[in-house]
């Protein structure tokens, strides 16, 4: 007897409550198109990836040419052109400290190996450091080590007695605290004594402090104090440890510089890059490191060799996108739509401040997000899928984090296009507070 579950289980759905997914036959640009031709407007560069455009048609083209040429090929042992040139490139736009770059496949994955190098480098150089750091709310990735320096909670509860150890440190307070903070207990002085405390009682066992520089997007992109996040790398790096930016979604341009360190003047240790890196194209994961910790498994010893790998680390074809969508960022004006979406973006977020609903609104860069009054706040509050749903029948994407709405867009979106995303959204707290009201009546 046949039933009407689907064979393919998606990602972060329950399909319970989600029982259809939606067929998308095509994109171009800042759109989807169902198989009937109608479209929907994506708002979330579909899972913050989408920088150009959908289908840009120099990055089709590039890779077009190099799927005829060469596909895959180990990169254990092997080189080729695009990893060549695309290292390269990338060279050029990261800091000078930034010697040395392993692919993978993921974001995730990018945070696995920089967590492996960081104990890894401490093992060699006869230090043994495994203490690692991170801000509370943080999120980077699903696979067991990204877990494990991520938020304990709903995404992980089930799985945390098989997560090792960290120590967390609040998240700095979004205001500048040069000016006076509006908190009563400053979240600044609360993050910065916090690291205080663990280097005076544990300095000589850290090994990395990891982060998501500004903006900590799964939270429901909470920003917070660029010149604490510089104090806190300082202080880790002044006790010997090693620092993680995981720049993989702030970075290529997202919080209006091309990459978030930059907003803090921070030169880390190992960053950590994906989802705009291929312009969203195709997957692939990026580490940065320095020569030193390069140098750490530099050795005649072959035990001492970085024991990491993926099957398709360093693909041609994944090459060749983000070769491609880095010479867009030369080629057209990438800086001036981020501009002019920032611009917008903060209009916006002035205006929705006013909006009864909204209990708490934030923009930084091309995001703005905010945050709908609800009882049940987080990822579970009830209103994300309604919200969800909302929209989809409007043909917008956006897909709150619970409570929290969110617009994260491509670059080639229109003012025209924002605008339509926020009438969307306005009519949705309408209609929410009316039907509040109705329900309460």
């Amino acid at each position: 007897m046949k039933d009407n579950i689907s064979p393919i289980w998606h990602p972060m759905t329950q399909h319970k409550i989600f029982k259809e997914q939606i067929y998308v036959d095509s994109a171009k640009g800042a759109h989807l198109y169902r198989k009937d031709g109608s479209k929907i407007l994506d708002g979330i560069s579909s899972w913050w990836v989408i920088t150009h455009g959908h289908c840009h048609p120099k990055i089709v083209e590039a890779v077009q040419q190099q799927a005829g040429k060469l596909e895959q090929v180990i990169f254990a042992g092997f080189t080729h052109g695009p990893a060549e040139h695309l290292t390269a490139k990338i060279m050029e736009i990261t800091p000078d400290n930034l010697r040395h770059a392993f692919y993978s496949d993921s974001g995730s994955t990018a945070i696995e190996i920089a967590l492996k190098m960081a104990i890894g480098t401490h093992h060699h150089s006869g230090q043994k450091r495994s203490k690692i750091i991170a801000l509370e709310d943080g999120y980077h990735g699903d696979t067991f080590g990204a877990m494990a320096a991520g938020a304990r909670g709903v995404f992980s509860d089930i799985y945390k007695d098989h997560l090792f150890e960290v120590e967390f440190i609040p998240r700095p307070c979004a205001a500048s605290c040069a000016q006076q903070c509006s908190l009563e207990s400053c979240a600044r002085d609360a993050s910065i004594a916090a690291l205080q405390d663990i280097i005076d009682r544990d300095g000589n066992n850290i090994a990395a402090f990891i982060f998501e520089p500004i903006v900590q997007g799964a939270a429901g992109m909470q920003a917070y104090d660029a010149a604490t996040l510089k104090t806190l790398h300082d202080m880790v790096r002044g006790c010997g440890g090693l620092t993680i930016a995981d720049e993989v979604m702030t970075g290529f341009g997202r919080l209006g510089t091309r990459f978030a360190c930059e907003q803090a003047q921070i030169e880390s240790d190992l960053v950590c890059l994906s989802k705009g890196l291929t312009g969203g194209f195709l997957p692939m994961g990026l580490t940065l490191t320095t020569r030193d910790i390069y140098m750490a498994f530099y050795d005649e010893d072959r035990s001492k060799t970085f024991f990491h790998s993926t099957s398709f680390t360093g693909n041609p074809l994944a090459c060749a996108a983000a070769l491609t969508n880095l010479q867009l960022w030369d080629e057209e004006p990438v800086f001036e739509n981020i501009a002019r979406i920032e611009a917008q973006q903060k209009q916006a977020a002035n205006a929705f401040a006013s909006e009864e609903l909204i209990t708490s609104v934030r923009q930084h860069g091309t995001i703005i997000a905010m945050d709908v009054h609800d009882e049940a706040v987080g990822y579970l509050s009830t209103l994300g899928p309604w919200l969800y749903n909302y929209f989809l029948e409007r043909d917008i994407l956006l897909r709150p984090i619970g409570n929290c709405i969110y617009i994260l867009p491509p670059y080639c979106i229109t003012n025209a296009e924002l605008e339509q995303i926020y009438d969307t959204i306005r009519r949705a707290l309408r209609d929410l507070r009316d039907g509040r009201q109705q329900s309460a009546a």
